[in-house]
């Protein structure tokens, strides 16, 4: 299993790219049997760096299982990529054969937060009362 940000895959492929060992670090990455990929739009992507992740997927697409999380729909994805064309492309290669899951809610870390809010006496709002 492998398990990084899309920002840290990319990066690690462009450092590939730039020491001409991209083949090597795609063959390395198209191994685990289970390659996670965390927070999808959640950093800009330049235009190579989604051109060497979508040669990721292409990789490995029907050889191993992949996971990806986001925040974002994949109607956004082009954005996050900077091509709508190779979006479609990398999203056909993603729903082959896929399971979505589709997690709706607050955060597990704003629960956190929002406890600790109630107990200092403010909500969600911010302080209780008004100005003085």
């Amino acid at each position: 299993m492998y398990y990084g940000t899309l920002a840290g895959l990319v990066e690690s492929l462009m450092e590939a790219k730039t020491a001409d060992n991209l083949a090597r670090r795609l063959r390395v990455l198209t191994h685990p049997a289970l390659l996670v990929i965390d927070e999808i739009g959640y950093l800009p992507v330049s235009q190579d760096g989604a051109m060497l992740f979508f040669q990721l997927v292409n990789a490995r697409h029907e050889r191993a299982s992949t996971v990806l999380t986001s925040n974002k729909g994949f109607e956004e994805w082009g954005g996050v990529l900077g091509d709508e064309v190779m979006a479609a492309a990398l999203i056909d290669r993603l729903l082959h054969h896929c399971h979505i899951v589709n997690i709706r809610g607050n955060s597990y870390r704003m629960r956190a937060h929002q406890d600790l809010l109630r107990a200092a006496g403010r909500d969600d709002e911010g302080p209780r009362g008004g100005a003085a």
